[in-house]
C-alpha cells in the first residue's frame, strides 16, 4: 500500500486555532486539549478551543502557529490548504484590528517558502456574533488578496438571514463563501446556506442525506461537502467511524472532500478511510483528486497537484 503521507491532496476544512501544537500551548502557559476523547456537548468543544484562542496576545504568537501549520501540513502530503481563521474576534480581543490577520499572513508566507506549501485564508465568524463584525471580516478580506472567502460558522441553530446583506456584498466583492451547515444542524440550515448565504461549498454537510430531495440539489448543483469524519466523531455528531456517513454520501454521487477541522492530521484521516472503509489506494486518489478540484486553487496548480496525485497512484 502507498504511503498516504506522500499523496498530495488539498486541505478545505481546517481551524487555525485548532491547529495549535500541544507544546507550543505549553509554552504559552496552556493545557492543551485531551486527545481522542470525544466532547460530552458542542459547548464543551467551544470553550476548550476558546481557552486556546485566549494564548494568542501578540504578533509573535499568531505568525508562529501558522508557520507551524505550514510545516505540519506539507508533512501530511498537503500541498494547498485554505485554514480558516477568526481574524475580527482575534482583533477585538487583543486590541488591534489588523495585527492578527497580518501576523497569521506573515507566518502563512514564510511557511510556504520553507516547507512548499500553497495557503489562502478563510475568514470566519460565528453565527451567535453580532453582524457588525461579519462587516469587519468583509473589509479585512477586501484588503487582503491572501483572503479569498468568508463563512458563517458556529451554532447552526442561529439562522443566516440577518446576515443576508454581508454575504451578498461579499459575493459582489468577489469573494468566495462557504458556510458550516448540516453538522449539528439539519437539512434546513443546508438550504439556508445555498440560498441566504449563497454557499460555494458546506462546511461538513453530513445530515444532507436526512433529505433525498436536498441530496439531489446538491448533486446537480455540484456543490463540495467539507467532511470532517473524526471530527464529527469527537463531538458526539456520530457514534463512531465505522457509522460514519462518508461512503453513503460518496455512494450518492456528491462531491466528498476528506478534511480534519484541525481535529487530526490530514493523512491519519485518508488512513482511517483506508482501514475502516476499505477504500483501495485509488478511491483514496479520487478522494484526493476531489479535494483539489472543489478548492479555490488557481486553475494551473490544480493541474499540478492532479498530475502529482496520478503520480503518486501510478508509482
Amino acid at each position: 500500500m502507498r504511503d498516504l503521507r506522500l499523496l498530495p491532496k488539498a486541505h478545505l476544512h481546517t481551524h487555525l486555532e485548532s491547529t495549535v501544537r500541544p507544546a507550543t500551548i505549553r509554552e504559552l502557559g496552556g493545557e492543551p486539549p485531551a486527545q481522542d476523547r470525544p466532547f460530552t456537548s458542542f459547548r464543551e468543544f467551544a470553550d476548550q478551543r476558546a481557552a486556546v484562542r485566549a494564548l494568542l496576545r501578540d504578533h509573535r504568537h499568531f505568525r508562529r502557529i501558522a508557520e507551524e501549520f505550514c510545516q505540519d501540513e506539507a508533512g501530511q502530503g498537503v500541498r494547498y490548504a485554505e485554514v480558516t481563521f477568526t481574524a475580527a474576534a482575534h482583533g477585538e480581543r487583543v486590541g488591534d484590528p489588523e495585527m492578527p490577520l497580518q501576523a497569521v499572513l506573515e507566518g502563512l508566507a514564510v511557511g510556504a517558502e520553507r516547507y512548499g506549501i500553497h495557503t489562502r485564508v478563510i475568514l470566519d465568524h460565528s453565527r451567535r456574533r453580532a453582524v457588525e463584525r461579519l462587516w469587519h471580516s468583509l473589509k479585512l478580506a477586501a484588503r487582503y488578496p491572501q483572503v479569498i472567502a468568508i463563512g458563517l460558522a458556529g451554532d447552526e441553530s442561529y439562522p443566516a438571514a440577518p446576515f443576508a446583506d454581508v454575504l451578498q456584498a461579499a459575493r459582489e466583492a468577489g469573494l468566495h463563501l462557504v458556510h458550516h451547515a448540516g453538522e449539528t444542524a439539519g437539512p434546513d440550515s443546508i438550504r439556508e446556506a445555498l440560498t441566504v448565504g449563497h454557499a460555494e461549498r458546506i462546511g461538513h454537510g453530513i445530515r444532507v442525506l436526512e433529505d433525498p430531495d436536498l441530496v439531489a440539489e446538491v448533486r446537480r448543483r455540484r456543490v463540495p461537502l467539507e467532511v470532517c469524519p473524526s471530527s464529527n466523531v469527537l463531538l458526539g455528531l456520530v457514534p463512531s467511524l465505522a457509522e460514519h456517513p462518508l461512503p453513503r454520501l460518496v455512494e450518492a454521487g456528491l462531491t466528498v472532500t476528506v478534511n480534519t477541522d484541525g481535529e487530526t492530521s490530514l493523512a491519519a484521516e485518508y488512513q482511517r478511510a483506508r482501514e475502516i472503509f476499505g477504500y483501495s489506494d485509488a478511491e483514496l486518489a479520487s478522494l484526493a483528486r476531489a479535494s483539489v478540484e472543489s478548492s479555490f486553487a488557481p486553475a494551473e496548480l490544480k493541474a499540478q497537484i492532479s498530475a502529482e496525485i496520478e503520480q503518486w497512484l501510478s508509482g
